[in-house]
């Protein structure tokens, strides 16, 4: 089970990661007003950082490492969250962002990504 975990979760943060450079506009308008100066760069950088940790899963030797380095990604990305409840209801594409998605966001998903990462610590 862990191992079917471990290949999914390379997926999801490979699939993540190349989107940032694919659809750099669906993340740009989440940084914070004093992040937008360097909001380009930025979404490059998560972009990066997203492909290195998904191929660093795959190798035990760097695993843990990586499973590290997402929490603290994941960590890195709260301000974000906490701008996009700020932000209200908003269009990214054609999705609707609301209020609620954003705590859930910020309250479910970002804890469960760290504890799924955890999980597999010394898979």
């Amino acid at each position: 089970m862990k191992g079917l975990l471990l290949i999914i979760m390379v997926a999801f943060y490979l699939f993540a990661g190349f989107y940032h450079f694919k659809n750099p506009g669906f993340y740009t308008p989440f940084f914070p007003p004093y992040l937008h100066k360097w909001a380009a760069s930025l979404n490059i950088l998560a972009g990066i950082a997203e492909i290195v940790l998904a191929i660093g899963l795959c190798f035990s030797a760097t695993r843990n490492w990586a499973i590290y380095g997402i929490i603290a990604m994941l960590i890195a990305f709260i301000p974000a969250h906490i701008y996009m409840i700020q932000l209200g209801h908003f269009k990214i594409g054609g999705f609707q962002m609301t209020p609620m998605i954003g705590w859930v966001r910020l309250l479910i998903l970002q804890p469960l990504l760290m504890a799924w990462a955890w999980y597999l610590k010394n898979v």
